[in-house]
């Protein structure tokens, strides 16, 4: 069982123990894709796997936050937010823009040109570290004041 996966079942248990309804829930469920990755994988899952599917819970609640503030929605807005701050806990630390520019810098450096060459060369190294919105916004900006 993966590191990643571990933690995320002791702190269900800890959760359950402080009778924490919605982090008892968010574990619960975030557990529960984990498992089914790896019956969908066929096989034992890595840290990078885990990883994975939290990623893809936090984009799912970034994309539900945007249309509960269209649909005026406050208080379902703020549940989705402390759901991502939750599973923000779980990533790795995340690169900061200055550091995302640098090395945004050095591929423009390198011959790519436009937002998809550059995007291609950056986010291999970059996957995990920063959020793919954030990189493609200093990709744009850069590439404008190149």
């Amino acid at each position: 069982m993966p590191a990643l996966e571990t933690r995320l079942q002791s702190e269900l248990t800890a959760a359950r123990k402080a009778r924490d309804k919605p982090a008892t829930l968010l574990q619960s469920t975030t557990l529960s894709e984990v498992r089914n990755r790896a019956i969908e994988l066929r096989r034992d899952l890595t840290d990078e796997d885990v990883l994975e599917v939290i990623r893809r819970g936090i984009k799912k609640r970034r994309e539900s936050i945007e249309m509960y503030e269209k649909a005026a929605r406050p208080d379902l807005v703020d549940k989705e937010k402390a759901e991502v701050a939750l599973l923000e806990r779980y990533l790795p630390e995340q690169m900061s823009n200055d550091e995302i520019r640098a090395v945004v810098r050095g591929a423009i450096a390198g011959g790519a040109g436009n937002v998809g060459a550059v995007m291609g060369r950056v986010m291999p190294q970059l996957k995990g570290k920063a959020d793919g919105s954030a990189i493609n916004a200093i990709v744009r900006e850069e590439l404008a004041g190149k």
